[in-house]
């Protein structure tokens, strides 16, 4: 008999992006949380190419670095896997089974949907709860990557002595953080949220109700559009065009001529985002759209949105509130928020 619970150690979020490696690790604080460490290191550009992995060296330098800059001593990590590398499906299943007995059926569902051999993808499942279709049913989530996708984050983790504790989907590990959002600003559970998320070569419309994501769909477009325009207009180098990311003053007429137009752009992959979600099985009217992503907080963007979409628009923040150690940049973690969402909900799985 254990009088005394195991104490779990602390998980550390580390979000593998396409340009940079983002870090949260936390804490309890009476019925919240608290940061106790945060770090954000850039990635060499092309290590990360359409979320496969092409440098695991180049990786596990720049996690190595990041842990560094963050102070963290904890060995065990969440990530992720993006949902272009992901399939998912829900089934229902008859809700008498035994946990033994699902695993078993969701084995045979997955060989059925899963357009991959069973031995060369890595799968788990979820139950979710009572069918809104049939009382006596379930609902199962079947998530399923292959292999290669989960391995590549592991090797990555293992040559720096660390173990990853959870693999997560990045849809899912948003949905997670969201629901530090929701709390703090009194959204009803039930009411259907739209986050498009601007990555650097993809963006994702997430449709979520109840702390589910209900629809997800990844769209080609990123924040390096904006820099290979800076690149060409300016005849810059790619380290030169990132000026505006470091705050620096640039061209007179860049505002105009660069940035309005590309406000514009990411106005119209909302709109077409938001057209496929219309068309799909699971639609059900929005009236707020939250933006994360490190361009989410582009100086007048959720204004341009609501302008000519109509529909609210906010920034996604999964920070605010918390409390915040006093070793932690609290400058640069703010500025960040809304890139930390992944991370932050990869952090919050070690509550689980």
């Amino acid at each position: 008999m254990k009088l005394l619970g195991t104490k779990r150690p602390p998980i550390i979020g580390l979000d593998i992006g396409a340009s940079s490696i983002r870090l949260l690790q936390l804490s309890r604080h009476g019925s919240s949380f608290r940061i106790d460490h945060f770090a954000i290191e850039p990635l060499p550009q092309g290590v990360i190419v359409e979320k496969s992995a092409q440098d695991i060296d180049a990786i596990s330098d720049a996690i190595k670095s990041a842990i560094r800059k963050s102070g963290s001593s904890s060995k065990y990590c969440a990530v992720a896997v993006s949902g272009s590398a992901v399939f998912t499906k829900t089934i229902s299943l008859p809700a008498n089974l035994a946990e033994a007995d699902i695993e078993s059926q969701v084995q045979i569902e997955a060989n059925q949907y899963i357009p991959y051999p069973l031995d060369e993808i890595s799968l788990d499942f979820e139950v979710l709860g009572p069918s809104a279709r049939n009382a006596d049913m379930v609902d199962i989530l079947l998530a399923a990557s292959k292999n290669e996708n989960v391995e590549s984050r592991q090797d990555a983790l293992e040559s720096l002595g660390l173990k990853a504790k959870v693999v997560d989907v990045k849809a899912f590990a948003i949905a997670n953080a969201f629901e530090l959002i929701r709390e703090r600003e009194g959204i009803r559970s039930t009411e259907t949220v739209g986050l498009f998320d601007i990555g650097h070569d993809l963006s994702t419309l997430l449709i979520l109700r109840n702390g589910r994501v209900i629809y997800t769909r990844d769209h080609p477009f990123g924040s390096h559009q904006l820099t290979e325009e800076i690149m060409r207009r300016y005849d810059m180098t790619a380290e030169q065009a990132e000026f505006f990311n470091r705050g620096e003053p640039g061209p007179e007429d860049f505002e105009d001529a660069v940035l309005e137009p590309f406000m514009f752009s990411v106005v119209h992959q909302i709109s077409r985002a938001l057209q496929f979600y219309s068309s799909s099985s699971e639609f059900s009217n929005i009236r707020t759209i939250y933006l994360s992503g490190g361009m989410a907080t582009l100086k007048g963007l959720t204004e341009v949105i609501e302008q000519e979409l109509g529909i609210k628009t906010n920034i996604a923040d999964p920070v605010s509130g918390l409390e915040i150690a006093p070793s932690v940049a609290v400058s640069s973690l703010t500025k960040n928020a809304p890139n930390l969402m992944v991370s932050m909900g990869l952090a919050l799985r070690g509550f689980d």
